[in-house]
This record gives structure tokens, C-alpha cells and sequence, in this order.
């Protein structure tokens, strides 16, 4: 497979997301371009991710896929956050499957052979907020919500908004959510009023304000 790698046209890649103009000084050497992606993707060296996005196959990769960075190239201008970033950060016990983001376009869920990337609109005013880059296995830049706003984007973003008094959001986030109560003490105050500063769902933001500077008074 190493040598696979080294030989093939794709080899040089690796596992970063490759729009088709990527592919255009490589497929500028075949007489039928299209043929030839046609045949990549039969005989598997080449993945569809949508229509006009691909990944190398699994023995032209090194290394995994970051799938955070599949996500902001798959629908954007987008960022990883929610239950997903929630789980990069470390703040909630389990892992998720469902690469979840999001955007200022429409809510969209797309699906291929990597996985499920669900995308959830919000307010440009509100989403412009907490965004940072985080790193991939093989040191992939992607863009992605800080711990603090991918926690407001999951409040503000909720089918059920909790109840707005203080003790129904702190049961929401320490026993709905499971969330760390140690990595509470780490949520930016300065961030949670930025977001309350944008004017998007401000009753239930400036609740989860209250409560997070009790629980790190209490736990600090």
C-alpha cells in the first residue's frame, strides 16, 4: 500500500478534502477527464463526499480523515460545534457519531461514505461569535466553536429550550447534558456576554450566564 501511494496520481493528497479543481493538474494528463474520475471512483482510490467533492480512498491514505474539516468543506461558511465540539472539548462523557455544525445558510443534513454532518442555521450576529481553530490527527486546521459557544449554540439551538428558571438550567446542564462540572469553571463569562450582547434568544442566555458564574464561584 505504501508503494500504491507513492505511484499513484492521488498518492500525493493525502486526506485533506479536494474540490475538482484540485484534480484539474492531475486529470490535465488523461484525454477524458471525467472518464478517468469514473474509474478512481470504481476501483475505490477516490471517494465522493457530493457532487464536486472528494477524498483519496482508504490505501491512498496515510492517515484518518478529519472529519471536522470534511464538515466545513462539505456546506459553509460552516463551524463544528454543538454535541460534536462539545464532545472535542472534552465536556460531555460520550462520543458522537453525527458531525454537527453550524452555518448562516439554511439547516441541511448531508450523508455519505464517511459518516452523517447535520448543519443548523443561526443568526450571522449570533454565529460570528466563539469561533477557533482546532487541529486534525496529521495537524489539520479546521474551524470550530469554543468550548463556551458551542455550549450557547446548544442552548440556543435546543428543540426543548430548558425551563428559564436558575435551578432548571443547572439540572440542564449537569444532568440533561452531563456536562463536567470541573470544565465549567474554564467557560469564558467575557464569551457568554458577548453572546448575550447579540440579541439572539437573550432570556435563556442570560440565565445560563447566571448559573455559570454561581457554579464557578461554588466550584472555584
Amino acid at each position: 500500500m505504501k508503494t500504491d501511494r507513492l505511484v499513484h496520481p492521488l498518492g500525493r493528497f493525502g486526506a485533506v478534502p479536494l474540490a475538482r479543481e484540485a484534480l484539474d493538474e492531475v486529470l490535465a494528463l488523461y484525454r477524458r477527464p471525467n472518464d478517468k474520475v469514473s474509474e478512481w471512483l470504481r476501483e475505490g482510490a477516490l471517494q465522493s463526499l457530493r457532487r464536486g467533492l472528494y477524498v483519496t480512498g482508504a490505501p491512498l491514505r496515510s492517515t484518518p480523515v478529519c472529519l471536522p474539516l470534511v464538515a466545513n468543506h462539505l456546506y459553509g461558511p460552516s463551524y463544528v460545534s454543538l454535541d460534536y465540539a462539545l464532545a472535542l472539548h472534552g465536556m460531555i462523557p460520550e462520543g458522537v457519531a453525527e458531525v454537527t455544525s453550524v452555518t448562516v445558510r439554511p439547516c441541511r443534513n448531508v450523508t455519505n461514505s464517511l459518516g452523517r454532518f447535520s448543519y443548523s442555521h443561526l443568526p450571522l450576529r449570533f454565529y460570528a461569535i466563539g469561533q477557533q481553530l482546532g487541529e486534525g490527527p496529521a495537524g489539520e486546521r479546521f474551524l470550530l466553536a469554543s468550548p463556551t459557544k458551542a455550549l450557547c449554540d446548544r442552548l440556543v439551538l435546543s428543540r426543548e429550550l430548558p425551563p428559564l428558571s436558575r435551578s432548571a438550567m443547572r439540572d440542564w446542564l449537569l444532568h440533561d447534558l452531563r456536562l463536567d462540572s470541573d470544565l465549567l469553571c474554564d467557560l469564558s463569562l467575557e464569551e457568554l456576554r458577548h453572546c448575550l450582547s447579540a440579541g439572539y434568544k437573550q432570556r435563556q442566555l442570560r440565565t445560563l450566564l447566571q448559573v455559570i458564574e454561581v457554579l464557578q464561584q461554588e466550584l472555584g
